[in-house]
C-alpha cells in the first residue's frame, strides 16, 4: 500500500510512532493516534495537523483489550483503516523489580498490547479483503538476551506471530509485516547507559519503514550491521551464548 490515507498509530507519543506520524503526516492523511502521555501525545498531533493531516488523538492503555478494540473500531469509523502500526512498547531493566512482576508487566504491553491492536484491525479489513498491519518487533527478538530477558522474549513472540499471521491473512487481503530496528532513538533507549552500536535516529527509521511497508516486506530489519550480528548470535552454540551473556552489560 504505496498511498495510505487512514493510518492509526499506537505508542505513537515519542520514539518511532512519533516518526511514523510525521512522516506519514500531509494532507489528504487521516492520522488516529495513541500514547499514554497526554502532553506528548498532543504535541505530536499538532505538529502532524501542520502538515496538513486530519489528526484524532487519544489517551489509550494498549494493555485495555476492551478500550483498545473501541478505539480502533471507532478510528475505522471515521475513515477506514488503510494501515495499522502496532508498535507501543516499554522496556523495563532488570533492576527496577521483581523478575514475573517485569515480565508481566513487559508482556502486558509488548505482547498482549499487539493483540489487542492488531486483532480487531484485522477483523476489520478482512471484510473488505484489504489493509496493512505493521506489527513493531526488533533485533532483540532474534535471539534470548541475558541482558534483557523480558524484553527479548516479548520482541519474539510478536516477531513469530506476525510472521505466521503474514501467510494466514494474506489470502483474505490483509498484508501483515514485521519490523525489527536495532537502537534507535527514543525514550527506550534514553535509560540504556551501555554503548548501543548504529543507533539511529527516528526519523531515519521512519523512512526505512515506510519503504519496506511500500514493498510489502514481510520482514523489515534494519540497519543491516545489526542484522548480521542478530543472525550471528542466534546460530551460536549454547556455550558461545553463556561466554556472551556473562560479559552482556544489564539493562
Amino acid at each position: 500500500m504505496e498511498n495510505p490515507k487512514s493510518i492509526l498509530i499506537t505508542g505513537a507519543s515519542s520514539g518511532i510512532g512519533e516518526a511514523l506520524a510525521l512522516h506519514y503526516a500531509a494532507s489528504g492523511v487521516t492520522l488516529h493516534l495513541c500514547g499514554r502521555d497526554r502532553a506528548r501525545l498532543e504535541g505530536v498531533a499538532s505538529r502532524s495537523a501542520a502538515r496538513g493531516a486530519t489528526v484524532s488523538a487519544e489517551v489509550v492503555d494498549v494493555a485495555d483489550r476492551d478500550a483498545v478494540r473501541v478505539w480502533v473500531e471507532h478510528c475505522d469509523g471515521l475513515a477506514p483503516l488503510d494501515l495499522v502500526f502496532a508498535n507501543a512498547g516499554v522496556g523495563i531493566g532488570q533492576s527496577e523489580g521483581a523478575m514475573e512482576e517485569i515480565a508481566a508487566q513487559t508482556f502486558a504491553i509488548n505482547v498482549s498490547g499487539v493483540f489487542h491492536t492488531a486483532h480487531p484491525a484485522a477483523d476489520l479489513m478482512r471484510g473488505r479483503r484489504r489493509g496493512q498491519i505493521a506489527i513493531v518487533s526488533s533485533v532483540a527478538g532474534y535471539q534470548g538476551l541475558a541482558s534483557a530477558p523480558a524484553y527479548s522474549a516479548s520482541k519474539a513472540a510478536v516477531k513469530a506471530y506476525g510472521e505466521a499471521l503474514r501467510g494466514y491473512l494474506e489470502p483474505e487481503g490483509v498484508r501483515i509485516s514485521v519490523i525489527c530496528p536495532g537502537f534507535v532513538v527514543s525514550r527506550i533507549t534514553a535509560q540504556n547507559t551501555f554503548s548501543m552500536p548504529f543507533l539511529m535516529p527516528a526519523d531515519r527509521a521512519a523512512r526505512i519503514i515506510a519503504r519496506g511497508l511500500a514493498r510489502n516486506r514481510g520482514r523489515i530489519t534494519f540497519p543491516w550491521q545489526m542484522v548480521i550480528a542478530a543472525r550471528v548470535l542466534a546460530n551460536l552454540p549454547m556455550w558461545a551464548l553463556d561466554w556472551t551473556a556473562r560479559r552482556a552489560p544489564r539493562k
